[in-house]
């Protein structure tokens, strides 16, 4: 489809995708309907997940701007990516850093923010005491971490992205690029994700990737062929280089929906701001003058509602992570974050809060009939009921409207 005609439907496929009509029934606690009950239903948790790498959590030393990141993100976002870069989850062998992923991921469950772990399997990041040793040593280390902490994990983190970028892993010379090069990338993430299935079966696995081409296609393809527990595919989309356009966005969506998994947009990135050399924008290379500006964070807008607007319409994406979610500590330094680095909001960041949290959102007040039942349709997510019966008595309840849930829904009031 063409740019115009990407955003021109989307609205109707968004009330189409994200949106279902839903049964309602309320009863008392006792399960005896509830007649003539008028009630307030509010959606207070999209299903879709919308996120952010949250690497700040608990990192920044100024309190009032660590007070400033944990507000500014419970207050928008419901998906938080949290760090598991070998090197530097366990910089000396047998020292991890658990005990601050522990603090990382009860935050979020104290937010009702979903989590997922980054990255279990990686050629990059990779510990400095492993350089030494033999790669089947290397390898079957990797394995043991990988199997503990999905295990460990189980419960406060169900979603993986459990190998990234494997398409490119065999240009490095450590012992991940090295295994790759001789077992072939749809062997290892196969093995790697079999991994970490073994330790939590109800986990949601990934393979991510930037490399969005017929390389990343085919060993998509390869897994499946596998049968390996591949649950989700993960499509990074750096941008500091330049925006896709529109058009582009939505065809790779299309490429990788033809898979039959759902698609997680991991790694979204929109600059709103420039370097002065553009030359100097090197992956590797942290920058201190790459700032936000005013002209730069109109661009970052006028681009960023049409790619979320683009994704949010897609039926076969399912979360779009932002990366990084502060320009506080962003990766490179560069003016990537929804924030600035005083925690002040950008205009996408409010614009998110609005399309969110008012325009695509459901709050309505409904009237049972006899039976105490009501139809209303809704945007897919988690429901609080507020509900008052006809005697004057106030009830309070909860639902949730799920894609793949039923629609008839018995809303229990007490």
């Amino acid at each position: 489809m063409s740019r115009e005609e990407v955003l021109q439907g989307a609205e109707r496929r968004i009330r189409e995708h994200r949106t279902a009509e839903a049964s309602l029934r309320f009863v008392d606690k006792a399960g005896k309907p509830l007649a003539g009950v008028t009630a307030e239903v509010r959606l207070v948790r999209h299903e879709f997940k919308l996120g952010a790498n949250a690497f700040r959590i608990g990192a920044i030393e100024d309190a009032a701007l660590q007070r400033g990141y944990y507000e500014r993100f419970a207050a928008a976002l419901n998906y938080a990516t949290l760090p598991f870069y070998w090197g530097g989850y366990e910089p000396q062998p047998g020292q991890t850093q658990e005990a601050r992923l522990d603090v990382m991921a009860a935050w979020c469950a104290d937010n009702r923010i979903t989590t997922k772990g980054h990255p279990l399997v990686w050629h990059e990041v990779f510990p400095k005491w492993a350089e030494a040793m033999p790669d089947p040593e290397v390898i079957a280390l990797q394995e043991r971490r990988v199997k503990e902490i999905v295990y460990r994990f189980q419960g406060r983190i169900d979603i993986w992205d459990v190998v990234n970028e494997a398409t490119v892993s065999a240009r490095f010379d450590n012992a991940v690029g090295r295994w790759m090069k001789a077992k072939g990338a749809a062997q290892c993430v196969a093995d790697a994700l079999r991994w970490a299935d073994a330790s939590n079966p109800k986990a949601v696995l990934l393979y991510n990737d930037f490399n969005v081409s017929p390389d990343f296609e085919k060993l998509v393809q390869a897994l499946l062929d596998a049968k390996a527990p591949v649950k989700t595919i993960g499509i990074q989309s750096h941008m500091h280089k330049g925006t896709w356009p529109i058009e582009r966005v939505w065809t790779v969506c299309d490429t990788y929906a033809r898979f039959g998994l759902p698609l997680h947009f991991t790694e979204a990135t929109v600059l709103s701001g420039e370097l002065k050399k553009p030359e100097d924008n090197d992956w590797h290379r942290r920058r201190d003058d790459w700032h936000s500006t005013p002209a730069g964070e109109r661009g970052q807008l006028e681009y960023g509602q049409q790619f979320y607007t683009t994704l949010f319409s897609h039926p076969a994406v399912e979360a779009v992570t932002w990366w990084d979610f502060s320009d506080h500590g962003s990766w490179q330094g560069a003016p990537a974050g929804l924030v600035r680095r005083d925690m002040t909001p950008k205009p996408l960041y409010d614009w998110l809060l609005d399309a969110f949290g008012t325009r695509w959102t459901t709050h309505a007040k409904v009237t049972a009939d006899a039976a105490g039942a009501a139809t209303l349709r809704c945007f897919l997510g988690d429901y609080e009921v507020h509900a008052k019966l006809p005697s004057g008595a106030e009830l309070g309840g909860r639902f949730t409207l799920g894609r793949r849930g039923t629609r008839t829904i018995e809303v229990r009031l007490a």
